[in-house]
């Protein structure tokens, strides 16, 4: 449950981070795109979602560490930061959904977010809880966790202009692959850093079976 925990803690942070950066172009550039005119008046409101949720998802991402050393705190951090992602993409999806009818890809945002809170929730039942092996330190598991977590999140990020394309693209132009340097920048370093904890748990369980053997 822990590993799980950490893997779609982990997804909900890079989908409320690329959701904050994608709501930029709106954001900031509304009236340049017909079926968002409707947007143009409250162009101030998704500038402040996009300034808070990526507040919120970089919190995230250090309660996301936090989880992954099983720190006291890691766990309330990280329940902090999930309610904060979801309100943040309920209430995107309200004002989508009023004001021109239509509020995908966020919708996605909106579920991976209450799964994870559903998630959350059941591994703080006392049972649960004490058998999950939170706040016993990292080890393996936590190891493990974070490799996984890091490599489905890069994954994401590297492929995020073509899941996100056909709701992203405006007269000819897919504006998911807008920042497609720096995504695919941040998307590699996380793959490539998905590898050390893997490796360390591979290299553990090799030794340990020389050690039995």
């Amino acid at each position: 449950m822990r590993i799980v925990a950490i893997i779609l803690f982990g997804l909900t942070v890079v989908f409320s981070l690329l959701g904050g950066i994608g709501t930029s172009c709106v954001a900031l550039g509304a009236e340049k795109y017909e079926s968002m005119r409707a947007l143009v008046p409250y162009k101030w409101l998704y500038q402040l979602l996009v300034v808070v949720t990526i507040a919120a998802s970089i919190y995230g991402i250090k309660a996301l560490l936090n989880m992954v050393k099983n720190r006291p705190s890691a766990f309330k951090e990280a329940l902090w930061a999930l309610v904060a992602c979801l309100a943040l993409a309920v209430i995107q999806v309200a004002a989508s959904r009023l004001l021109r009818g239509k509020s995908m890809p966020n919708d996605m945002r909106v579920y991976i977010s209450l799964l994870t809170l559903i998630v959350f929730l059941v591994l703080r039942i006392p049972g649960v809880w004490n058998r999950s092996g939170m706040g016993q330190g990292d080890g393996d598991g936590g190891r493990l966790a974070a490799g996984i977590s890091l490599f489905i999140c890069g994954a994401a990020i590297l492929t995020v202009q073509w899941w996100a394309g056909p709701t992203h693209t405006w007269n000819g132009v897919n504006f998911a692959d807008a920042w497609h340097v720096q995504l695919a920048v941040l998307g590699w370093v996380l793959v490539a850093g998905s590898m050390l904890p893997l490796v360390k748990v591979a290299w553990g369980e090799e030794l340990r079976a020389q050690i039995l053997w």
